[in-house]
């Protein structure tokens, strides 16, 4: 069994994999992850023997305490992906150490997914757009991310709570939580849109689209611009790039 985490400013993110992906769940990466990591571990397990772990992070701080409870727990060193790593990957990473290996990861999941030129559209804590082209990573665009954007609006706003994150039916907000809803959610459905296309003119060709992190399955209308939707890119990037290490 294969334990990935994915750990993130905001979440990090555990998948079990064994000859598919058995289970995945999230904890929250500054608060609550040193006292839950153990009982949900347990919960998630059932006993099932861990032999391999890998790590992706964005958190040096949270990465330590991660890797030294795994190690203990489970007696196997975990694998850590550093821009070493990219050394033996199938794509050429520009400035490896300034780059995420989240973003890595997402890129190298859809290459072998595609196996041709493709973007990924990451929801997470940023909104991020990952394009690939060329057998290499040419760059990425990063936007604030949909809780984000939300979360700023509420906050600097005396008279507003937190809103769900619900696309409402119309485009025209009718209350305060609709028409927030409304600007953001379906405000970001232009942008992701738009961003598509403009990289797809810029390049002159119609990239592979595939979407991916916790928040990409709110916007459903722009399901139908996508390729694929893998809720579980990133981990599966991160396996490849461990089996590629080995």
């Amino acid at each position: 069994m294969l334990l990935a985490v994915d750990i993130g400013n905001s979440n990090a993110t555990f998948g079990l994999f064994d000859k598919e992906w058995k289970d995945t769940w999230r904890i929250d990466s500054k608060d609550e992850a040193q006292e839950q990591l153990n009982n949900l571990l347990n919960d998630h397990l059932h006993g099932l023997p861990v032999k391999e772990i890998v790590i992706s992070s964005v958190v040096p701080f949270f990465t330590r305490i991660i890797q030294e409870q795994l190690a203990f727990k489970f007696k196997v060193d975990p694998y850590l992906i550093t821009p070493e790593s990219f050394e033996k990957l199938p794509l050429s990473v520009p400035e490896p150490s300034r780059i995420g290996s989240d973003l890595v990861a997402d890129a190298v999941g859809a290459w072998e997914r595609f196996n041709s030129d493709c973007m990924v559209v990451d929801f997470g804590t940023a909104l991020t757009f990952t394009v690939i082209s060329d057998e290499k990573i040419l760059g990425v665009n990063i936007a604030p991310g949909l809780k984000v954007a939300m979360k700023a609006l509420a906050s600097n706003a005396a008279r507003l709570s937190e809103i769900p994150l619900e696309l409402p039916d119309s485009v025209i907000g009718t209350n305060t939580t609709t028409a927030i809803q409304s600007g953001i959610l379906w405000g970001y459905v232009g942008l992701v849109e738009r961003m598509i296309d403009r990289i797809n003119d810029e390049l002159g060709v119609g990239l592979k689209v595939v979407a991916t992190g916790g928040l990409s399955k709110v916007l459903e209308p722009l399901h139908e611009r996508f390729d694929a939707v893998d809720a579980n890119l990133t981990l599966e990037g991160m396996r490849h790039i461990y089996r590629m290490n080995q």
